[in-house]
């Protein structure tokens, strides 16, 4: 073992470290000398949609992600720009062969009953993510550094008792990964892999996140939960860095329409938005410039192809409608805050990769619509025998204008489409159990490296909701978490995109950027964290 420097060591896990405690200031409010707090300290948050679930392990989707991480914390955590620090663990230490990792829990963390958080909270949480009882949508996630038996468990072959990660003591938390993952690391910031009460677990079942029950390890805590209304947070005191906190509370107000929320936004009952109508970003920023943050975000706007249902199953067909889609025109008409098109999955903002240009990205947009309707007529396609199909999305004025735009692209190709919208739940369902044939999809990286995104189209993968399939691009993700070498590592995710581009499962649109108002009086704005992940505990309300 050797000490390097703390923030170096959570990007290499290839070189055997011990990482030091941060101070804990390293998350927290960072008020600048001189600024005047306000005497309330209550923020209110736009959140898009209601949450399907504030429970860590079966969270899916940005709404619940933003609530959780205000409750819960895992061994790591983010700062305000996104850099991996400690979180639970105050430090932990890599055995030589980077496949065993042992964390030392903080002493002073504690749930917000005041009772501690130990090690076999996280012995649960994990075993609970992979437990076949659980149905955890993101029990793929655990598979990915492959923790050992994670696979076997999920896939009802081994017992839940078996996977790899144990208490040495209540303070002491070791995983053992059945092969050295480089970003390992990184992904213990995700909700999946954070410590949930068993105690209350076992005793409330699905009804421990109610309000009456749930208890929490993070910043905040839930204090009142009204469906499609609010969520409301408050400070946990029990917190281990509760004295750097400012906020007292957080609000979520679920509000699925983007001019609604704008509405909101402009009668001050908001601090905060989820987003921003492109057809008033003009507007706004010549009114309010100072109050609209863009920054690149590490995620990608798509639309996939049930890859089981005909005739979706045809490439020809799938690359045919990929082909159609104008993203110039989508990113400069409709979207408008400086997303740019996208021909790969993997967004250019992933950290230390560079997407490959694809054949059809480098092609003019009418060269694009010759090839499209040539593939579709090899399809067995015409005027008199046109490709009718169904396109999925859930409700959002943002994503009716892009369907609406689509469905007049396709038409052009001679194809008929059908929109459908579903309020979120509904739409997480039907996506989920593969009723489509064409959906609106979208993916924020879970971590900051490119398997986040290129896993998802993974047989086995948990989000694969196409359902797509290709041996040579489940080896070469496979392979990609086994070699030591960078270079390698980057030929093989590059042959990875190209299999994407040349199979279409998906045709991505374009790579997001996170687009909010932000009231003046909101200090502590994150603006380099291009997971988008923003912490509550990092914010505070200027007078």
């Amino acid at each position: 073992m050797k000490k390097v420097n703390p923030l170096k060591a959570l990007a290499i896990a290839a070189v055997p470290a011990i990482v030091l405690a941060l101070s804990p200031a390293a998350h927290a409010a960072k008020v600048p000398a001189g600024a005047k707090l306000a005497d309330q300290q209550t923020l209110v948050r736009g959140n898009g949609t209601e949450p399907a679930s504030l429970d860590p392990q079966k969270v899916e989707g940005v709404p619940g992600s933003n609530v959780t991480k205000d409750m819960f914390e895992g061994l790591v955590t983010q700062d305000a720009d996104g850099n991996t620090i400690p979180g639970q663990a105050e430090s932990w230490t890599v055995s030589e062969d980077n496949k065993v990792f042992t964390f030392k829990i903080r002493d002073n963390a504690n749930w917000s009953n005041g009772e501690p958080v130990t090690a076999h909270d996280f012995v649960f949480g994990f075993q609970r993510a992979v437990d076949p009882a659980t149905a955890s949508r993101y029990a793929w996630f655990m598979e990915i550094p492959t923790i050992v038996n994670a696979s076997s468990i999920i896939n009802g072959k081994a017992a839940v008792d078996s996977l790899g990660v144990k208490a040495i003591d209540s303070k002491t938390f070791e995983v053992t990964l059945e092969q050295a993952v480089p970003y390992f690391i990184k992904m213990l910031a995700h909700q999946t892999m954070f410590p949930v009460p068993q105690k209350v677990v076992e005793k409330h079942g699905d009804r421990w996140t109610r309000v009456e029950n749930i208890v929490s390890n993070g910043a905040f805590v839930l204090n009142q939960w009204v469906v499609n209304e609010r969520i409301v947070l408050k400070r946990n005191p029990n917190y281990w860095n509760n004295k750097e906190t400012v906020i007292n509370q957080v609000t979520y107000l679920p509000i699925v329409s983007e001019t609604a929320e704008l509405n909101r936004y402009k009668a001050n009952e908001l601090d905060m938005t989820h987003g921003i109508p492109p057809k008033h970003f003009t507007s706004l920023k010549k009114k309010i410039p100072a109050e609209i943050k863009i920054t690149p975000q590490l995620g990608t706007y798509y639309y996939e192809f049930n890859t089981k249902v005909k005739p979706f199953d045809d490439v020809r067909v799938r690359k045919a409608l990929s082909y159609a889609i104008n993203r110039d025109a989508i990113t400069r008409s409709i979207t408008k805050r400086g997303e740019i098109p996208a021909y790969t999955f993997t967004p250019e903002a992933v950290a230390g990769f560079t997407p490959p240009k694809t054949d059809y990205s480098q092609w003019t947009q009418k060269e694009r619509m010759k090839k499209a309707h040539q593939l579709l007529k090899e399809a067995g396609y015409s005027k008199s025998n046109p490709l009718e199909l169904n396109l999925l999305y859930n409700t959002s004025e943002a994503h009716k204008d892009v369907a609406v735009a689509v469905s007049y692209m396709w038409k052009a190709l001679g194809v008929k489409t059908t929109l459908e919208n579903m309020e979120w739940k509904t739409f997480l369902d039907v996506r989920n159990d593969g009723k489509f044939q064409v959906t609106r999809a979208g993916w924020l990286g879970d971590y900051n490296e490119p398997s986040t995104m290129l896993d998802l189209k993974t047989t086995t993968h948990g989000q694969n909701d196409g359902k797509y399939s290709n041996a040579r691009y489940d080896e070469i993700m496979k392979l990609s978490r086994v070699v030591t070498s960078d270079v390698e590592r980057e030929k093989l995710y590059i042959e990875a995109e190209q299999i994407l581009a040349a199979e279409m499962p998906l045709a991505p649109i374009y790579q997001y950027v996170t687009g909010r108002l932000v009231k003046p009086h909101v200090g502590g704005y994150p603006m380099n964290n291009v997971e988008d992940n923003i912490y509550s505990r990092d914010l505070y309300i200027t007078q």
